[in-house]
C-alpha cells in the first residue's frame, strides 16, 4: 500500500536544542574551549560598548559565528543568516534559542565590523593558540614560514579609476544582463597607483609570476607548526 505523506499540523512544543545535538559531536568539544576563550576577552568586549542603549548581537556569538563560516564554508554574511534559521545545532553553538532565530544580515554585518577589529581578532588567535599549547597540541621545536597570494572576493570589473574617470568600454547595449555588462580592458594599462577595487579596496592587482594572470588578492605570511600542522600566526597585508 503507497504512503502518503500528511501536512504538518501547527502545535506548540518544547525543544531543547543541547539535547539534540550528540554527546560525542566535534562541535562540542570546539564550543567548551572557544567559551573559555571568549570569557577570558569578556574586559575587552566591555570597553567596545556603550553602558546605555539598546542590547547589541553579543560579541561572543560574533565571535563564534566566524568559526562555523570557516568550518562549514558559508562565503557569505548573507548566506550564513539564511541558514542559521533553520540550523538547530548552529543556534546552539552560538547559545541562541529557538525562538531568537537568526541576524538580520545587514546589522549582522555592521556589528561584525566593529567588533572583530584588529585587536580584538589578534588576541582570540593568540588565546586560542595558547590553548593549544597547555593541552599538548604544539610544540617549539620545529616551525615553517610561508608566504602565498589570498584571492579576494572581488570581480575585476570592480577594479576602476580611483579619479572615476573609467577608460574602460562597458559593452551594456549587447549584454544580456544589464546589471553586469562586459567590460573590455583591452589595451588599458592598470595600474594599484591609479585603480582601485569598488567592493573590496583592500585588495590590490596582484601576480606571483610572469606568465600568469593578475588577479585582486591579498598577501599573506603565514608561520606553521610542523610536527601538528597547527598555524602559530599568520598576517595579512597588502603590496606597496
Amino acid at each position: 500500500m503507497r504512503g502518503k505523506p500528511q501536512a504538518q499540523p501547527e502545535f506548540l512544543t518544547t525543544i531543547n536544542l543541547n539535547q539534540r545535538v550528540s554527546a560525542d559531536h566535534p562541535l562540542r568539544g570546539i564550543k567548551m574551549r572557544v567559551d573559555q576563550v571568549l570569557a577570558r576577552l569578556s574586559p575587552l568586549f566591555d570597553e567596545l560598548y556603550a553602558g546605555e542603549g539598546r542590547p547589541s548581537i553579543p560579541p561572543e556569538q560574533l565571535f563564534k559565528s566566524r568559526i562555523l563560516m570557516a568550518l562549514y564554508s558559508v562565503r557569505s554574511e548573507r548566506l550564513f543568516c539564511e541558514q542559521l534559521a533553520y540550523n538547530l545545532l548552529w543556534l546552539w553553538f552560538l547559545d541562541r534559542e529557538l525562538d531568537e532565530g537568526s541576524f538580520d544580515p545587514t546589522v549582522f554585518t555592521h556589528n561584525y565590523d566593529r567588533v572583530l577589529s584588529a585587536e580584538a581578532a589578534k588576541l582570540f588567535f593568540a588565546e586560542v593558540y595558547d590553548l593549544s599549547r597547555s593541552e599538548g597540541w604544539t610544540s617549539d621545536q620545529h616551525f615553517t614560514a610561508d608566504g602565498t597570494l589570498v584571492e579576494a572576493w572581488a570581480s575585476l570589473k570592480s577594479f576602476v579609476r580611483k579619479d572615476g574617470t573609467d577608460g574602460a568600454k562597458v559593452q551594456s547595449a549587447k549584454d544580456d544582463d544589464p546589471g553586469n555588462p562586459t567590460v573590455n580592458f583591452h589595451g588599458e594599462k592598470r595600474s594599484n597607483e591609479t585603480y582601485r577595487s569598488t567592493t573590496d579596496p583592500g585588495s590590490v592587482l596582484y601576480r606571483k609570476a610572469n606568465g600568469q594572470a593578475s588577479k585582486l588578492c591579498f598577501g599573506t605570511q603565514v608561520l606553521m607548526e610542523n610536527r601538528y600542522g597547527l598555524c602559530a600566526a599568520i598576517t595579512v597585508h597588502t603590496f606597496p
